[in-house]
């Protein structure tokens, strides 16, 4: 290994642990761990004999990693695709309308059990188009509604709508950061989410693996057959925003059928590779606009730039910059080597490592710099073992986005989940949290793991 792939290897590390031991300043970390990579490749590029005559050597090549390099790194499309969509979703939030949907939900249940079981499937449906937090932000007010009318603990339910909202983030491109992240590196539109190569898609995977673990929240909540009245509805006086939500969507999908660049055939047309960013923005522009020119309401303006995850943002930017740099040191390679080597070259005992590693790690750490970073280590893996990369790409999504409903920190909804049950006075303990989450999440993890073997090993 030589001098520069080591340097690179404890920068990436002492960025990772700063990341996971303080929270409030991951995007700095990231930040500072991209700069450093960045101070690497100018210092290369103005005095490679600085260190010694041999330290930026990577095998046969040098490490260059200046600025333009680093820019390169950087996923724009991803960028402005959370930007455009957390904004739409903020001004789907205000209308009122997911309030209204989860109303009519639970007035068609007859009891406590099945309102759970709907209000839990409902998250998740929502949650496949919208972010997972914003998700349980919408719902979990109706469920702590309907538990004050028939006085039960909102614990259990709200923790229910936030695993379910983590495990419908994986089935379409929107549905979550990690989903947004493999669709670019991975090369997926929409509907490949759907349909893959012919093959059946992670949304039905996904869906599968809610079914399971709806059986699941059934089993635990079959004692509470409390009947519900639920008869005061929630007034929407606009719908403007959730033609907006759907034309995001409808659009995505449809601009899904035009291929990339590196997919066009000679002479075909082919889209941009921001397409899918430029296209979340402008439904939020309109959006804006709307609200300034005809609405005149400046102050919802002002709030939905706020409501923008600028954390994750500079997180991501960061992220994508330090990943470029262990890239170019040769730390990807020696990663996936190593994995591929436990794994004996097999393909089914690497995939089962992927997942459950997945499973494990984004119990305690965020999901994000994890699959952000093993994104770029499975292709040299799929590589070194001679497998189709769809198989790992889709293990690792599997494991790391229903991971951390292992725990009440593994996920930021479930976070925002416990955060709304503190205001409300209860205290959750994580053993109650994972009461829930731990069978909820290897029913799921256990149904998606056997499937996508079947489909893609």
């Amino acid at each position: 290994m030589s001098q520069i792939t080591i340097t690179a290897l404890v920068i990436f590390a002492v960025t990772y642990i700063l990341m996971m031991a303080f929270q409030k300043i991951r995007p700095y970390a990231a930040v500072g761990g991209a700069l450093v990579f960045v101070a690497l490749g100018i210092i290369q590029a103005v005095n490679p004999t600085l260190f010694g005559a041999d330290f930026f050597n990577v095998g046969d090549a040098t490490y260059n990693y200046g600025i333009m390099q680093a820019l390169g790194e950087i996923d724009w499309n991803v960028v402005m695709m959370i930007a455009g969509t957390m904004g739409t979703v903020y001004l789907f939030i205000e209308s009122k309308m997911p309030q209204l949907m989860s109303d009519v939900l639970i007035s068609k249940m007859p009891n406590v059990k099945w309102a759970v079981v709907a209000l839990s499937l409902f998250a998740g449906i929502v949650s496949a188009f919208v972010d997972n937090v914003a998700t349980v932000l919408m719902i979990a007010p109706v469920a702590l509604a309907f538990c004050k009318k028939v006085n039960i603990s909102p614990v259990p339910s709200i923790i229910c709508i936030a695993v379910s909202s983590n495990l419908q983030g994986a089935a379409t491109l929107v549905g979550d950061t990690t989903s947004i992240l493999l669709a670019k590196q991975a090369n997926l539109d929409f509907s490949d989410f759907f349909v893959d190569s012919g093959k059946t898609g992670m949304f039905w995977v996904v869906q599968a693996g809610a079914i399971v673990s709806a059986i699941i929240i059934l089993l635990m909540f079959r004692k509470e057959t409390t009947k519900i009245e639920f008869n005061s509805r929630t007034k929407v006086e606009d719908k403007f925003p959730t033609f907006l939500l759907l034309g995001t969507v409808i659009t995505l999908i449809a601009v899904s059928f035009i291929p990339y660049k590196d997919g066009a055939a000679p002479g075909q047309f082919y889209k941009p590779d921001v397409s899918n960013g430029i296209i979340c923005l402008a439904f939020f522009a309109l959006g804006i606009l709307r609200e300034l020119i005809v609405k005149k309401n400046v102050e919802i303006v002002k709030q939905a730039f706020k409501e923008i995850d600028y954390y994750t943002i500079v997180l991501l930017v960061g992220l994508f910059v330090v990943i470029g740099g262990v890239k170019s040191a040769g730390v990807i390679d020696v990663i996936g080597s190593a994995i591929a080597k436990l794994g004996s070259g097999s393909p089914f005992i690497v995939f089962t490592i992927i997942v459950w590693m997945s499973v494990i790690l984004s119990a305690f750490i965020d999901n994000i710099p994890y699959t952000a970073t093993m994104l770029s280590i499975v292709p040299v893996i799929a590589m070194d073992i001679g497998v189709e990369p769809k198989l790992l790409y889709y293990g690792l999504l599997c494991g790391a986005t229903l991971g951390g409903n292992l725990t009440p920190i593994g996920a930021s909804a479930n976070i925002a989940g416990i955060g709304i049950l503190r205001k409300e006075g209860h205290e959750v303990k994580a053993t109650t949290f994972m009461k829930y989450g731990v069978p909820f999440t290897l029913a799921a993890v256990i149904t998606g793991y056997l499937l996508l073997w079947a489909i893609w090993g």
